[in-house]
């Protein structure tokens, strides 16, 4: 991926009027239709009717669409070089910078400024800076996300283990993970590839003290912690784990869906999903994730989307009271309470919790007790790819992790100095 996009000249004029859901609509709104994007398909249902309250409330017309991860980037990649673009959209912390720096978002400062409807205090600080560059804002913060252990009670059952109750450490996790695992590959303890990064290994480097960036932004994959918590995850591949190809072409999900493994780490965007899914549904359950056994930390890193709209959109008014409305209190309750995500608006995840019957959701929010912000940089994906690439090496037992541990120094702190916009 281009690590400098084309820049955009933003052709619409933001008027300096107060916006607030119940403006009036405008003879082009009457003619058009917010076009909104996304990229999981599990949030479709919920964020639909939230969308649909919005087009009776205000008359603005509205079509959600939802495209695959990797495509959904080149889409507004496209539309950000010429093409046509989402009006409204999710961003993430990959991309903001370099979305934001290229004016290829439309800033929402003023527009914010003069809601009535936002209590932008009532986000969390990291998300809100997240989608702020050079003094403006370009997004408003969707929701918030922390990691947990999933677990299938049917095989822990089966070998006589107690279920996971947040109290283990690692070295108990691995223990278990290893008695879980079936000499004739029917069954493996424990599964993650390594672009489980947030949802799988970093959590266990951030719980054992180690770092993925230094407070300066250089590599933290020299930190003797850092290390020791690779080398514990390398112990975890070669003995409780399928091996690195089957992962890498079903997925972690997809083994634990089709009952192939006893437990994986999963963020808390993936139970829209997991609700779905007949096998997990009967089988399966929650629990905090484990803590080291040295710093006694059990450490969740945590993200958040945010939803921003596109520079050029000819309808910024408009998008501007979609993005508001997603950002209500009122609609952060409702997005949790429809079990589509844990909300960005302080105080109103218990919905979510008790959004499904099938599953504890509470390890999630207790995991907020002890998080890290996702590790970030201007230009995270220079870095961010090329570091999973490295790991896969030691995955594939093709190279050690202390190997590939050194080479990711090399390989993060090179390209976190040639960044620039």
């Amino acid at each position: 991926m281009r690590k400098n996009m084309k820049k955009l000249t933003v052709a619409t004029v933001i008027g300096a009027m107060t916006v607030t859901a119940l403006a009036p609509v405008s003879a082009q709104a009457k003619d058009k239709t917010l076009t909104v994007a996304i990229w999981d398909n599990g949030q479709k249902a919920g964020l639909q009717e939230i969308m649909d309250e919005f087009t009776k409330e205000t008359g603005i017309k509205t079509e959600l669409q939802v495209v695959e991860w990797s495509s959904y980037w080149t889409l507004l990649e496209a539309g950000a070089s010429g093409g046509d673009m989402p009006d409204v959209f999710w961003m993430h912390s990959n991309e903001a910078v370099r979305y934001m720096s290229n004016d290829i978002l439309l800033d929402l400062t003023d527009k914010i400024a003069d809601s009535d409807k936002l209590e932008m205090d009532k986000f969390p600080k990291d998300i809100k800076e997240m989608y702020q560059w050079d003094g403006k804002t370009y997004a408003v913060p969707k929701d918030i996300d922390t990691i947990a252990m999933w677990y299938n009670k049917d095989m822990f059952d089966e070998a006589g283990i107690d279920y996971p109750d947040g109290s283990w450490t690692w070295d108990e996790f691995y223990d278990i993970a290893e008695k879980l695992t079936k000499e004739d590959g029917s069954q493996y303890g424990f599964a993650a590839n390594p672009s489980n990064e947030q949802d799988t290994w970093m959590n266990i480097v951030y719980s054992m003290g180690g770092r993925v960036l230094t407070d300066d932004n250089k590599s933290g994959f020299d930190d003797p912690n850092t290390i020791k918590a690779m080398e514990f995850v390398d112990k975890c591949v070669k003995n409780v784990m399928p091996p690195a190809s089957t992962m890498s072409e079903t997925g972690t999900d997809v083994l634990f869906g089709s009952g192939k493994v006893a437990m994986i780490s999963q963020g808390s965007w993936m139970v829209s999903a997991f609700k779905d899914n007949d096998y997990i549904k009967e089988h399966c359950d929650v629990a905090r994730l484990p803590k080291d056994a040295e710093t006694g930390e059990s450490v969740s890193l945590y993200n958040g989307l945010g939803w921003a709209a596109s520079a050029n959109t000819d309808m910024p008014d408009e998008a501007f009271q979609l993005i508001e409305w997603f950002g209500t209190k009122d609609m952060q309750q409702k997005q949790a309470d429809l079990g589509v995500t844990m909300a960005a608006y302080e105080g109103m995840s218990d919905g979510w919790v008790n959004s499904v019957d099938c599953f504890n959701l509470q390890p999630y929010m207790d995991a907020m007790d002890n998080i890290v912000f996702r590790p970030h940089t201007n230009a995270t994906l220079a870095w961010w790819n090329p570091m999973c690439e490295e790991l896969k090496k030691p995955w594939n037992d093709e190279e050690s992790m202390d190997d590939a541990c050194k080479n990711i120094v090399t390989i993060m702190n090179d390209a976190i100095a040639e960044e620039s916009y």
